[in-house]
């Protein structure tokens, strides 16, 4: 959030009614006018006019109080870098003395200003090469921003490309002088720069010209606790000195007075969801009906002309991951490259690897599974046979990654939406979750042996995460995919388990999987050459697409790995020996 100092004045007795009232968005996912994507910081005007970062949409969206549709008011031309494009913007001010908009233009590194009279086309670029997140302007007209790869806030005078550091800026850490990936800011009338300390799941006040920070919110560890935070974004102070803060990950807004230990809910709190009373943090997973059904034969959207290194080729594809925008990134594996493939494209765009099979940084060496970090605008790789995870970003002109993690026979990988990320190691037989630049990880998932207990893994391959951080593993040498909630130290059998063999209780070497909102696991079957759905509880899955027998028709697979879903529904299955991805469309 923020803000050109515009501090209210809030009593210490006030109270919000519990269910909220819809103004911007509410039909859903999308780029009508009458929809968000994704949306991250706003700002409300003294008329109560917002303008909100559509981040997906690649777009700032206006929006007056009681409208039915928003007005695009900077970018809405595609993701891009040319000065009429945004790039995933996550935060947006108005200036009033320019009338003007100020955004992070995150994934363009830059931050734009766009005149907010009419006929303006495109913005100016006011500070560029900076991973800005969430930005303040004082009543003097200097900006703060935030750099969460730096682990910094600093101030600018307009015109100013440097700026001054006024918070963090000694390395990502948890120490008094330090910040683990802050996101918004708020500065009061006294230039103190209040930020959300995400990865530290603290809010941090730093007073002009400090060399040291004060924890005012949260600072307890990640939780639910009344003093805990976790995954803290939005935040305001009031004239008193009360903290207000987006708890993101325990859906709520949090009020802290002034020197309190711990604070008290104001909104949410009821869980995640949609209701006029309940909040959602932003990672998307597919809302699919319990009776949805898919057409049975696939069409080819990657690879389909033979094993090869051509561009329009696959040579035994693993993993992949699809994009909001249904962009696939496809761990191409033994072309030893990642390989990017946009819908409707006859040719894919090698965007990490292709410099033959190796452990140099421009490298890859058989690469398992892939997924796009969307904050960094990055690609991590499971770098499979170089024994190490991997991270290459997307922009332009990069020519190598940089080393995650080493020492670890990574298979599978995923991301939940505070950026931790969680890995299966095949020789370990566990799963382990990891806060980006820690290299030990925290056990999650087996690392018990290899066996068949429920305390136990046998080759895991492919994982999944969902909103209560439950992993989901494919534990493909127990033919069975199981579930392991947060902190437990044994799993749940949710698929198969039966032994190897093709009845509708089994699945034999599972790899690919992902589950929906209802808690329905979908995953793929790579010997039985057939994709499973296990609804919640169940003893027995159903086919969905597949027919039990090998094949390269349309409707047919060959030794397939990587499964993955679209916002839409339509599943992705990387077809492996017939070296193509299908797409399933949803009826």
């Amino acid at each position: 959030m923020s803000t050109t100092i515009l501090i209210p004045n809030i009593t210490v007795d006030a109270q919000w009614k519990q269910n909220g009232v819809t103004v911007a968005g509410g039909h859903g996912e999308g780029s009508a006018t009458n929809q968000l994507g994704g949306h991250y910081g706003l700002f409300v005007d003294d008329d109560q006019t917002m303008v909100i970062a559509d981040h997906s949409n690649h777009r700032i969206i206006q929006w007056k109080m009681d409208d039915t549709n928003g007005r695009v008011v900077a970018g809405g031309n595609g993701k891009g870098n040319r000065l009429d494009q945004l790039n995933w913007p996550s935060d947006v001010l108005i200036d009033k003395e320019t009338d003007s908009l100020i955004i992070c233009d995150r994934n363009n590194l830059r931050v734009v200003r766009w005149s907010r009279r009419s006929g303006t086309t495109q913005g100016e670029i006011l500070i560029d090469n900076i991973w800005c997140y969430g930005l303040a302007m004082d009543d003097q007209r200097y900006l703060y921003i935030s750099d969460n790869v730096r682990g910094e806030v600093r101030r600018y005078q307009i015109g100013d490309k440097n700026g001054t550091l006024v918070a963090g800026g000694n390395g990502q850490g948890a120490g008094l002088n330090q910040l683990n990936w802050p996101t918004f800011v708020f500065i009061d009338q006294q230039q103190t720069v209040y930020v959300s300390d995400n990865n530290n799941h603290r809010v941090m006040e730093w007073n002009k010209g400090a060399k040291e920070g004060i924890v005012v919110a949260g600072g307890q560890g990640q939780g639910n606790a009344l003093a805990q935070l976790s995954d803290p974004r939005g935040l305001f102070v009031d004239t008193l000195g009360t903290i207000y803060v987006a708890d993101s990950y325990n859906h709520r807004v949090m009020r802290w007075p002034k020197g309190a230990k711990q604070g008290t809910v104001i909104v949410g709190g009821n869980g995640y969801g949609g209701g006029a009373n309940q909040l959602k943090s932003p990672q998307v997973i597919p809302n699919i009906p319990v009776d949805a059904q898919w057409k049975q034969n696939g069409v080819t959207v990657a690879g389909g002309h033979g094993e090869g290194s051509a561009t329009n080729q696959l040579y035994f594809p693993y993993g992949l991951f699809v994009d909001d925008d249904q962009t696939m990134v496809i761990a191409d594996n033994s072309n030893h490259r990642i390989i990017q493939w946009k819908m409707d494209d006859t040719n894919g765009q090698v965007v990490a690897g292709g410099h033959a099979q190796g452990n140099r940084l421009d490298q890859l060496n058989e690469p398992t599974d892939v997924l796009i970090d969307k904050e960094t605008d990055s690609l991590i790789i499971c770098d499979g046979q170089n024994r190490r995870v991997v991270r290459w970003s997307r922009h332009s002109g990069t020519t190598q990654g940089e080393i995650l993690i080493d020492d670890i026979n990574c298979y599978g990988l995923a991301m939940d939406d505070q950026r931790y990320l969680y890995i299966s190691d095949t020789y370990k037989d566990e799963v382990r979750r990891y806060q980006i630049g820690d290299k030990n990880g925290i056990l999650v998932a087996g690392g018990n042996g290899h066996e068949t207990g429920l305390n136990q893994l046998m080759v895991p391959t492919y994982v999944f995460v969902d909103q209560q951080q439950a992993v989901y593993v494919s534990d493909n040498g127990n033919h069975r995919v199981m579930k392991w909630n947060k902190g437990a130290k044994e799993g749940i059998v949710v698929a198969g388990g039966q032994g190897y063999g093709n009845t509708l209780t089994q699945s034999s070497y599972p790899q690919g999987l992902f589950v929906d909102t209802l808690g329905t696991t979908y995953v793929a079957g790579s010997s039985n050459d057939r994709v499973m759905r296990w609804p919640k509880g169940a003893k027995q899955g159903t086919v969905i697409v597949g027919v039990n027998d090998e094949g390269k028709g349309a409707y047919q697979f060959n030794g397939y790995w990587g499964l993955s879903v679209d916002q839409h529904g339509n599943l992705y299955v990387v077809d492996g020996w017939n070296h193509r991805v299908q797409r399933f469309s949803v009826e």
